[in-house]
């Protein structure tokens, strides 16, 4: 009977002393994990409607219609639309080439550009870069800002910037600039000059000397004279 009860006490310390070991390790991993569970990182996304788009689309070729009507076709690489900003505009990065149309569908105008913004509230159309403009006449309009007012029914494209003008049998030139609708009929604030292509070329080769290579140069050398001018006085 001795050695049973000293056998039974024995095993009963021995659980405790197994049950005090194992709390005792059980305890600091507990806390343990409990710090680490509580040591957790939030990253927050901040999203800022005025710089950050919500619409991104690539190699577009569109058509885009008002009232039921084709406007106009738009083709570009890039476009990213800034719907949540607080005037609404899509922006293209990458340039864009655009066709007019008037309602049968025929092109009033093609408009290339360097950099492209449409504000969708105004149906306002700003072109930066170097922008090309072509009406059905064949005239062109080279310019590096300009704006396109669809809203204006009168004179809907306009500039402040130089525009070089070139037709068949004329080149002009001057600072501000607005057209109708179709570029049929358009006008300078300050027209710089006129030149008349034939009688310029027949002068040229008169004296020998190299036709520019393209109308800009005639608007470099036209600048260079007026800087010279300027000097003289």
């Amino acid at each position: 009977m001795l050695v049973k009860s000293m056998t039974v006490r024995f095993r009963i310390n021995y659980l405790r002393g197994m049950a005090i070991v194992l709390l005792t390790i059980a305890m600091p991993l507990s806390f343990l994990f409990s710090c680490f569970s509580e040591k957790k990182e939030m990253v927050e996304v901040v999203f800022n409607p005025q710089t950050s788009y919500t619409t991104k689309k690539t190699n577009i070729k569109s058509f885009v219609s008002d009232s039921g009507i084709t406007r106009y076709k738009i083709i570009t690489a890039t476009l990213l639309m800034f719907d949540k900003s607080s005037e609404p505009y899509w922006y293209f990065p990458d340039g864009a080439y655009l066709e007019k149309f008037d309602t049968l569908f025929n092109i009033e105008a093609s408009v290339k550009a360097d950099t492209a913004y449409y504000y969708q509230r105004r149906k306002l159309w700003e072109l930066k870069g170097d922008v090309d403009i072509s009406n059905l006449e064949g005239v062109r309009f080279q310019t590096e800002h300009f704006f396109w007012n669809e809203q204006n029914v009168d004179l809907p494209f306009y500039t402040d910037s130089f525009v070089l003008v070139t037709k068949p049998d004329v080149i002009q030139m001057g600072h501000g600039f607005k057209a109708n609708k179709d570029l049929s009929y358009y006008e300078f604030n300050n027209a710089s000059g006129e030149y008349d292509v034939e009688m310029r070329q027949r002068t040229v080769e008169s004296d020998s000397i190299p036709l520019p290579n393209s109308e800009l140069d005639v608007q470099n050398d036209y600048q260079d004279t007026d800087d010279a001018d300027m000097k003289d006085k």
